[in-house]
C-alpha cells in the first residue's frame, strides 16, 4: 500500500513566513531559488521576446530581409560606380583647366604673343588690339576674355592664319572674322574676334 501523506502544512499562506521563519537555512534557500527562478523567467523573456511573433513570422521576415539583399547590394555597386564617374569627371575637367584655361592676369599677353608670333609666321602685319574679360555667371573663379585684333595681308596668309589659330595649344574660338579689302593692290585688313577662357583662383574676377 501506499503510503498516505498530508499536504496541510504545505497549504499555509506565505504570510506565515516572519523573521524568525527566514531566519531557517532551508526557508531562505528556498527563498533564494525561488528568486532566481523568477529572474530566469524575466531573462528569457527579454531574451527570446516571444511576444515578438512566431517562429514562422521570424521566418518570413528573414526570408524578406534575404530577398532585399540583392537589390541593396545592387544599389551598393551603383553607388559605387556613380563616385567612380563623378572623381573622374572632377579630375578630367581639373587637367582641362589646366591645359586650356590661362591665369586671368597674363591670360591677354600670352594669346596675344601667340597670335603675333602666328602672324609674323605667315607675313600678316600686327595692328592694334583690346580685350575685355567678363565673369562667367555661377563661377567666381572663371571668367571669358574676348580679343579684338586687327592684322594686315594678302587673302592668301590670312587663310594661312587661320589654319594657325586652329592649330594652337589654346581653347580658342573665332567669333568673328572681318576683311576690308584695299584699294590698291592685294592687301586686306582683317579684324578677328576671338574668345577664351581665364581663370582667377583668387576669385577676384569682377
Amino acid at each position: 500500500m501506499p503510503k498516505s501523506f498530508s499536504f496541510v502544512g504545505a497549504t499555509a499562506p506565505l504570510r506565515g513566513l516572519n523573521l524568525a521563519t527566514l531566519k531557517d537555512p532551508r526557508v531562505s534557500m528556498r527563498v533564494g531559488l525561488g528568486m532566481l527562478l523568477a529572474l530566469n523567467i524575466v531573462a528569457a523573456l527579454i531574451l527570446f521576446k516571444p511576444w515578438g511573433g512566431s517562429a514562422d513570422d521570424l521566418e518570413r521576415r528573414l526570408a524578406a530581409m534575404r530577398a532585399q539583399l540583392p537589390q541593396r547590394q545592387a544599389q551598393l555597386a551603383a553607388t559605387k560606380l556613380l563616385v567612380q564617374k563623378v572623381e573622374k569627371a572632377h579630375t578630367e575637367s581639373t587637367q582641362f583647366m589646366a591645359k586650356y584655361m590661362l591665369n586671368e592676369r597674363n591670360a591677354y599677353s600670352t594669346i596675344l604673343g601667340e597670335l603675333t608670333q602666328a602672324a609674323d609666321k605667315v607675313s600678316l602685319k600686327s595692328r592694334e588690339s583690346q580685350y575685355t574679360v567678363e565673369p562667367i555667371e555661377g563661377s567666381d573663379t572663371l571668367g571669358m576674355m574676348t580679343i579684338s585684333a586687327n592684322y594686315e595681308g594678302e587673302y592668301p596668309n590670312l587663310t594661312k592664319f587661320i589654319n594657325e589659330l586652329d592649330r594652337s595649344p589654346r581653347f580658342l574660338i573665332i567669333e568673328s572674322l572681318q576683311a576690308s579689302p584695299q584699294p590698291v593692290g592685294k592687301v586686306v585688313n582683317v579684324r578677328f574676334k576671338l574668345t577664351a577662357f581665364v581663370k582667377d583662383d583668387t576669385g577676384g574676377l569682377q
